[in-house]
């Protein structure tokens, strides 16, 4: 190329050049197309050779309907744009590899585990893959780099090493729960410590024995140890949501599990840096200020995702005990962190988790904070979420007067913003409260509870449009309990069985246990006997299971019908259904209902 042209001039003729030569079959593959611009841009000009690039596929897309020779050229001229495209991300990407390495050079000792992970940061636009990870690791050549060049790829090797059984353990359930719950629950933890080593492979063992996962940090752990740890651990939780994602909704393998694969793996970040920190020693404290901020990444990402469960629907993964002391934990740390769009949605979640358990003072707390939070952050959705819990949390304390004030906040809120869940949501809680304040006041006219009824049927007919699972369960389980209440029994009892689907589909065990519970309630009140010793002990199962102080409620009314049918009759019926028991409860959960029953009564 002349060089008395224009640098234009010069890249145009570059362009029709490389076309030219496509066109006479010269050119054999794309690299090659990369490896002559790459020889001939000059850097900093980039911009200059694409409006290059432009004007000719501009010129040949307007020749395209009058040559037969144009749609050749254009795909030509395509490669070319692609390549240069290609060529360019890749450029970025080595540089961004080449700052990142200089950074965490240039940190300080203590201050590099932050830096560290903030290249692995799923919140941020440039996170780092694996490839690149390792490319990374290759450029941290000093001697003072060595275990940070040492712990990324043996932690890429731990992963690549898990990867082909990663998600082997849904498989090999034997029919047990799957989960990251205690043992009886079908986990990863076994699996994934037969391929692994090091400090990954002291983790799973702890999990899988049900020991505390920061007894780890007790052993010598170093920051090559460490950094293994990290990059295997964001690898592998990373893989499973998008795994979980990709799955059809259901218990045993859709969002509750992506759901509680971030809680998880949030928890043992959090509790490793509770050992790490507590341990007094000063790099161990870094390492535990790096395992902290590891898990607030998590409830980031985690609180951001657009299927945040506003309403629940975490709890399908988890028992119990587990479940409370996975989320009691985040309410420490989170109190050391400020106010944020996220943070108020975490602590919506640990409302939702006590007020589950029976514990509305402690629900109310977590409740009122965020949403204060929620409205300095003008998280709309999240405000609207939080006076919906406050109002169904008000109707557990018995205030029924705050329970419907608040419903109608909400109500008002979400049909301001076309916040359809929120309205179904506001709409239920709205009658659920009516329903419960008239029958509190013992109100005789009919027409205040059709009322409460109409405002269910209306948010039950929303929940349902918008195929919200846990909006539908909690509709159905409200509108058949208000029936149940207002003295229609069949009325409730029809929809609690048509709503039985949407309440098993939630995968919320809480809801559940209630559904089961109004159902036998019904039962008794339509002198269905046999039915109703069913449903109150698998309730007073469910509800005990979970932590729930309602299980009282259940176990009052098996109590009544084995008063009413005699102490040996009761225990034949419940014999009778024995087969259907044991298959939720397991033959210990089943063998375990007498001694429930002599709890409630002493």
């Amino acid at each position: 190329m002349s060089a008395g042209r224009s640098l234009a001039e010069r890249y145009l003729a570059l362009i029709d050049e490389i076309v030219q030569q496509t066109l006479k079959g010269k050119v054999r593959s794309k690299e090659q197309v990369r490896s002559q611009l790459e020889a001939a841009v000059e850097t900093g000009t980039g911009e200059i050779f694409e409006r290059a690039v432009a004007t000719r596929i501009a010129e040949t897309e307007a020749k395209l309907e009058g040559s037969l020779k144009a749609p050749r050229i254009l795909r030509a001229l395509k490669t070319i744009e692609s390549e240069w495209q290609k060529g360019q991300k890749d450029h970025q990407a080595a540089s961004g590899i080449q700052l990142a390495a200089q950074k965490l050079e240039q940190a300080d000792a203590a201050e590099r585990p932050e830096v560290f992970l903030s290249f692995i940061d799923p919140n941020q636009p440039s996170s780092l893959n694996r490839e690149q990870l390792k490319q990374l690791a290759k450029r941290l050549e000093s001697e003072d780099m060595s275990p940070w060049r040492s712990g990324i790829l043996a932690g890429l090797t731990t992963y690549e090493r898990i990867e082909p059984d990663l998600v082997s353990w849904l498989y090999t359930t034997g029919g047990r729960p799957v989960g990251f719950g205690e043992r009886e629950q079908a986990g990863p933890w076994t699996v994934w410590k037969k391929v692994s080593t090091g400090l990954p492979k002291l983790l799973f063992t702890s999990l899988a024995q049900d020991e505390p996962v920061e007894t780890i940090t007790r052993t010598a752990v170093d920051t090559a140890s460490w950094v293994d740890l990290a990059v295997a651990l964001h690898f592998i939780q990373c893989s499973l949501i998008v795994w979980f994602d990709k799955q059809p909704y259901s218990a045993k393998a859709g969002k509750q599990l992506s759901y509680s694969t971030s809680l998880i793996f949030a928890a043992i970040w959090g509790q490793l840096s509770q050992g790490f920190v507590s341990a007094g020693n000063t790099s161990y404290r870094t390492l535990g200020d790096g395992c902290f901020q590891l898990m607030l990444q998590i409830l980031r990402t985690f609180a951001q995702r657009d299927d945040f469960p506003l309403y629940g629907g975490v709890f399908a993964s988890f028992s119990g005990d587990y479940l409370q002391d996975t989320l009691d934990y985040f309410s420490e740390p989170l109190s050391q962190v400020e106010g944020t769009q996220e943070k108020a949605r975490i602590l919506t979640l640990l409302g939702y988790s006590k007020q589950m358990l029976g514990q509305a003072a402690v629900a109310k707390s977590f409740y009122e904070r965020a949403l204060e939070i929620a409205q300095s952050a003008g998280d709309l959705a999240c405000e609207t979420a939080d006076l919906c819990h406050l109002a169904r949390n008000a109707v557990l304390e018995k205030d029924y007067a705050q329970g419907v004030a608040t419903s109608q906040r909400a109500l008002i809120l979400a049909r301001q913003r076309g916040d359809r869940v929120g309205e179904a949501n506001a709409l239920v809680n709205l009658g659920y409260a009516q329903v419960l304040q008239a029958r509190a006041n013992d109100v005789g006219d009919t027409s205040v509870y059709d009322s409460a009824i109409a405002y269910l049927n209306q948010g039950l007919e929303l929940a349902v449009k918008q195929g919200d699972f846990q909006s539908q369960a909690l509709a159905y389980n409200s509108l058949g309990i208000g029936y149940v209440m207002c003295d229609r029994p069949q009325s409730g009892l029809n929809i609690l069985t048509k709503g039985a689907e949407a309440v098993k589909g939630s995968g919320n065990i809480y809801l559940q246990g209630l559904y089961t519970l109004y159902t036998a309630e019904a039962h008794h009140a339509l002198k269905n006997t046999d039915e109703a010793v069913f449903y109150s002990a698998l309730a007073m199962h469910l509800l005990e299971s979970i932590g729930s102080e309602d299980w009282r409620q259940a176990a009052g009314l098996a109590s009544i019908l084995q008063g009413q049918l005699g102490e040996e009759n009761f225990q034949q019926t419940l014999e009778k259904y024995r087969r259907q028991l044991t298959p939720i409860m397991s033959m210990e959960g089943y063998e375990a209902l007498p001694r429930l029953l002599q709890r409630y009564r002493d």
